[in-house]
């Protein structure tokens, strides 16, 4: 967090972050939080099918494969397909500490262009908490978890409780998850940012 503006900078009292003890094992696929999410949903076409990873503590990988249909510049990954790519992968660190977060600042360096067609490996880890604030910070490497770096992220999540969405969500959509039979999938469906 280096380069970070001084609102992604945690507070003198902020605090280590504890994974929750029912987070995920290390090595664990996370799943999607949600099927129609466009950063990890299966239900996407053109979503980019975010697959993340636990890692040690409140860590995690994640990747994903820009295809044609994510480009800006053409044969090339448009800017904001990369920040949605980091902010689903930063966003997915709130699982490992059973929070339900949502995006309160990102920011992001495009350190070099990404072509269609690669695979971009994504670490990311929660640096501290301090009450609801939630900072962390993200990688994206091209076509390995060793390649060159492409993007950087810093992110700073704030805890909310479920009406916010149930407050601010689209009436048919927050129905359909809150009455899901599977409480894993109804309560997962809230995990990250709107």
């Amino acid at each position: 967090m280096s380069g970070s503006s001084a609102a992604l900078k945690p507070p003198a009292d902020a605090v280590k972050p504890a994974r929750h003890p029912d987070a995920p094992a290390p090595g664990e696929l996370l799943g999607a939080h949600y099927e129609h999410c466009f950063g990890c949903g299966h239900e996407q076409p053109h979503g980019l099918h975010l697959e993340a990873r636990a890692g040690e503590g409140v860590s995690l990988t994640a990747e994903f494969t820009v295809q044609p249909a994510h480009q800006g510049a053409p044969g090339l990954a448009h800017g904001g397909v990369l920040a949605t790519a980091l902010d689903e992968t930063l966003g997915s660190l709130n699982g490992l500490l059973r929070t339900i977060a949502v995006t309160g600042r990102l920011e992001t360096d495009f350190v070099r262009p990404v072509p269609v067609g690669t695979t971009l490996h994504l670490e990311a880890e929660v640096i501290a908490v301090a009450g609801r604030k939630i900072y962390s910070t993200a990688t994206g490497r091209i076509d390995s978890p060793v390649g060159p770096v492409a993007v950087r992220a810093d992110a700073l999540f704030i805890e909310v409780e479920v009406e916010h969405f149930v407050n601010n969500g689209r009436r048919e959509e927050i129905q359909a998850a809150m009455s899901d039979p599977d409480q894993i999938r109804r309560a997962r469906a809230f995990e990250v940012n709107p």
